[in-house]
C-alpha cells in the first residue's frame, strides 16, 4: 500500500504526518510493503526508513501551489504503480479521477469539513467543497475520523462505502517535569491550550476569558504566532500577564510533559472531526474543558467539562482552577478511560488494515468466489 496526502515521514508537523508514520511502521511490522510519498525541494533518490519505502517527489516551497503540484505528481505516479493508495485528506481529491480512469481502487481519509472553517476565503471554501465531493465520487472507500463526519458523508454516499476510524494517540503515563521550568510553570499550576491560532479554534476567546477572570494560574498557549496576521495580533492584545505564548513546540517529549502536568486542558475547536490535540490530551490524562459541539462531545466523553459561549468559558476556567484534587483526579481517570476505549493505536491500525485488505484484489477475488459458491449451493 502507499500513503499520500502528507509531506511524508518521519513526521515533523503532527496531525496526518503522525498518522502516516504510525500506520506505515505498524503495517510494515505486520508484513505489509508500505510506500510513503515525501515532498522534497529537489530530485532525490528513493530510500528506506525503518522498513518503509520513501518515494521523494520534488515540489519546492510551502505554499498551496507547491502542495497542489506535489499532490498531482504523487497521484500521477501512484495511479500506475501496483500499491493500493491511502490518501490522507481530500484537499486535491479531484486528482483521484486518475484512479477511476485507470481502474485503480483507492481509500481516502476525508478529514474534517474544511469548507466550513472561517479562516478560508470564499474561493478556498469552494475549492474544498468541490474536492470533498470529488473525494466521495472518485475514491473507492472513505474513512471518516468521527461518527458525525460519517453521517455527513452518508448524505451523498452509500454507508457501505464509509468506515469510521478515529485518530490515535499514545497514552502518557508519566513525563519528566523538568522541561516545564523553561516556561516558568509548575505541575498542576497552569492551564494549557494547544491549537492552530485561527478563529474557529476560539483562541482569542480563550485568551480573553482567562485574562478577564485572572484565576491565579498562568495559561500556556502552544501555537505559531505571526505579527503579520491580524487575528494573531488580536490574540496577543487580549492577553493579560498570566498568558504565556510558548510558540510552536515540535519536540514530542516536551509537549507530552506539558499535557501530563497541566491542571486542565482547554479545547476551543468548533469545526472538524476527531481532533488530534484533544485525543492526545485524553491520552495524557488531562482534565478537559472543551467547546460544546457534537465533535468534541463524542471525543472527550462524559467526564469532560464543556462551554457554549464566553460566559460559560469564564465560569469553567474558574471552576477548574479552584476544583478540589478529587474532582480533577476523577476527570483525569475519565480522560484516560475514554482514550483507552476509542483512541489506542492498536485498534486504529487494526481498523485501517481491515479497510485496506478489503480493497486488495486477492481479497475481492475470494469474496467473489465465495459468493458464486453460495449462489450455486
Amino acid at each position: 500500500m502507499a500513503i499520500l496526502g502528507t509531506r511524508g515521514v518521519p513526521a515533523a508537523h503532527g496531525g496526518f504526518e503522525t498518522l502516516a508514520e504510525r500506520l506505515a511502521l505498524e503495517l510494515v511490522a505486520r508484513d505489509w510493503r508500505v510506500e510513503v510519498y515525501c515532498q522534497v525541494d529537489r530530485p532525490t533518490a528513493p530510500s528506506t526508513w525503518r522498513g518503509v519505502d520513501l518515494i521523494p517527489v520534488a515540489a519546492p516551497g510551502d505554499g498551496p501551489l507547491a502542495t497542489i503540484l506535489f499532490d498531482w505528481k504523487c497521484t500521477l505516479r501512484a495511479a500506475f504503480r501496483p500499491a493500493l493508495p491511502l490518501v490522507l485528506g481530500y484537499n486535491t481529491a479531484a486528482f483521484s479521477l486518475l484512479y477511476r480512469l485507470t481502474g485503480k481502487r483507492s481509500v481516502m481519509n476525508m478529514d474534517g469539513i474544511e469548507w466550513r472553517r472561517d479562516r478560508w476565503s470564499k474561493p478556498a471554501k469552494v475549492w474544498f467543497w468541490l474536492n470533498e465531493h470529488c473525494g466521495s465520487l472518485f475514491s473507492t472507500h472513505l474513512v471518516a475520523d468521527h461518527p458525525e463526519i460519517a453521517r455527513h458523508l452518508a448524505r451523498v454516499n452509500a454507508t457501505r462505502r464509509i468506515t469510521t476510524i478515529a485518530y490515535g494517540a499514545d497514552p502518557v503515563a508519566d513525563a519528566p517535569a523538568a522541561s516545564l521550568a523553561a516556561l516558568g510553570v509548575e505541575p498542576q499550576r497552569y492551564g494549557l491550550a494547544i491549537a492552530r491560532i485561527v478563529p474557529e479554534n476560539l483562541v482569542l476567546q480563550v485568551v480573553r476569558a482567562w485574562s478577564e477572570v485572572s484565576p491565579g494560574l498562568p495559561l500556556v498557549v502552544l501555537g505559531k504566532l505571526s505579527e503579520a496576521d491580524a487575528y494573531h495580533r488580536a490574540v496577543r492584545a487580549a492577553a493579560g500577564p498570566d498568558v504565556i505564548f510558548a510558540g510552536a513546540i515540535y519536540e514530542a517529549d516536551r509537549v507530552a510533559a506539558l499535557r501530563r502536568h497541566a491542571r486542565f486542558h482547554i479545547h476551543g475547536h468548533t469545526v472538524g472531526g476527531t481532533n488530534p490535540s484533544l485525543v492526545e490530551a485524553l491520552g495524557a490524562g488531562s482534565p478537559v474543558l472543551a467547546h460544546d459541539n457534537v465533535f468534541n462531545r463524542w471525543v472527550a466523553g462524559p467526564d469532560a467539562a464543556f462551554f457554549g459561549d464566553e460566559t460559560e468559558l469564564r465560569h469553567g476556567i474558574v471552576r477548574l482552577a479552584r476544583a478540589p484534587a478529587g474532582q480533577l483526579a476523577a476527570m483525569s481517570s475519565g480522560a484516560r478511560a475514554r482514550h483507552a476505549e476509542a483512541f489506542a493505536w492498536d485498534g486504529i491500525v487494526d481498523a485501517y488494515e481491515r479497510v485496506l485488505r478489503a480493497q486488495l484484489p486477492e481479497t475481492r477475488a475470494r469474496r467473489r468466489a465465495a459468493a458464486r459458491v453460495e449462489v450455486a449451493g
